[in-house]
């Protein structure tokens, strides 16, 4: 049999049904397009966190307070949170050249989650961060108009502030002119000398709204954290490739002044390329997750496109047996019918490619008209993936009907009414 002839068949056959034609597809269609979808804005969301990691700074490590301690007994097994408070003796410790030669600079940091901030008639609440002055450039920090703070300032616990383009649009309306005035943070006046640089929304939420004050300031009039403890502690390393010296380096610092063994640590050092790695491992479950539930719509449609192929054989026995017995053979048989299930489900994948990738476009300009930094990226290997799938389920639930038709004895096919 000439493939012509069985292309044309099959048109023909599909073309006779238009809109049971269409409901077959439309199953494949919304099946393929959940799977684009979601792989899509998996993919954005994966790219979005690694971006927002890289754009905290270079060669970064993060020490915080506490390590996790497992333990195994009577069948169980459990936690337990070693904690001890990080201080500015730590940091001091840390900027020692003989001890840590891979370190360049250490800026401590107390956080405030929540800070009311005022001013000009508003009010709103803020994430609030006490820190010295090396913070502005380990963290890539750029100010659009003003100025950051000085070590001395920071020595004279002067009420300065510098402020994210987010809170000063909320308080102010605007982001420029604003060096000289003044706003309440936590019912204490401070003076705005700088405002930051937009960095946009992360997945870790929005940077712009903060307020960047001295670490002195923060302890004593806003944060009041007693004694010199801290929060967390980030470390820059002289260079990419010292990160991991860097890590050795503080970890042995911290268990010798914590009076801790190996494997006993009561804080937790992490760099860049762990917090990416385990963001995306999280992000690639979630995708994979929500790709499997898709995909059962891509199994009802494979479903669809049996039955529907089944009833066409019973609708069609008589042309059946006509063509057998004109000389057509099983083999001929099962061709037709395995390609007009093949065409079913590749043509619903294709609608579905262009239908997902609407769909990933319409999530991506939400996401950014709510200020989320999300971009779904439609990959090839997604497309590929959706298309193989498709024609796959084609395929396998079309091969039971067609195989049906091809063993149809032409004397019983002819006499079928």
């Amino acid at each position: 049999m000439k493939i012509n002839r069985v292309l044309q068949g099959t048109f023909t056959s599909l073309n006779a049904n238009k809109l049971r034609t269409g409901l077959t597809i439309l199953g494949i269609v919304i099946g393929v397009a959940a799977v684009i979808a979601m792989l899509s804005v998996g993919q954005g969301a994966q790219n979005s966190i690694t971006s927002s990691i890289n754009s905290i700074g270079t060669n970064l490590l993060f020490l915080s307070a506490g390590a996790e301690a497992r333990f195994r007994g009577g069948g169980f097994t459990f936690s337990v949170r070693n904690v001890r408070q990080l201080t500015l003796a730590d940091t001091q410790a840390l900027m020692d050249p003989f001890q840590a030669p891979a370190v360049q600079a250490v800026a401590p940091i107390l956080q405030g989650g929540n800070i009311s901030a005022a001013a000009n008639g508003q009010t709103t609440t803020t994430t609030v961060y006490g820190v010295t002055s090396n913070y502005f450039s380990m963290r890539n920090e750029l100010v659009s108009e003003g100025a950051i703070f000085n070590d001395q300032q920071v020595t004279m616990h002067a009420r300065v502030a510098v402020i994210g383009p987010d809170l000063a649009t909320t308080l102010f309306g605007r982001t420029t002119n604003l060096t000289g005035q003044t706003l309440l943070i936590n019912s204490q006046t401070f003076t705005i000398i700088g405002v930051l640089q937009s960095k946009g929304g992360s997945s870790f939420g929005s940077s712009d709204n903060q307020a960047i004050i001295p670490l002195t300031t923060a302890r004593d009039r806003v944060i009041r954290r007693a004694g010199t403890t801290v929060d967390s502690i980030y470390i820059q390393a002289t260079s990419a490739t010292s990160v991991t010296e860097a890590s050795t380096q503080i970890s042995n610092i911290m268990r010798l002044r914590h009076h801790v063994a190996v494997g006993k640590e009561d804080f937790s050092v992490f760099n860049q390329q762990d917090l990416a790695s385990t963001a995306s491992s999280i992000i690639g479950v979630l995708t994979i997750f929500l790709g499997g539930i898709a995909a059962i719509s891509l199994l009802v449609g494979g479903i669809g496109i049996m039955n529907i192929m089944l009833v066409s054989v019973t609708e069609r026995t008589r042309e059946i047996g006509l063509r057998k017995a004109v000389g057509a053979r099983n083999q001929d048989i099962l061709v037709q019918f395995l390609l007009e299930s093949l065409f079913l489900s590749l043509l619903g994948g294709i609608i579905g490619i262009l239908l997902g990738w609407l769909i990933a476009l319409i999530i991506g300009q939400v996401a950014s008209a709510s200020g989320t930094s999300l971009t779904p990226a439609v990959s090839l290997n997604a497309i590929l993936l959706a298309t193989i799938f498709s024609a796959a389920v084609g395929l396998f639930f079309g091969i039971y009907p067609a195989r049906r038709a091809s063993q149809l004895e032409p004397v019983e096919a002819l006499r079928y009414e």
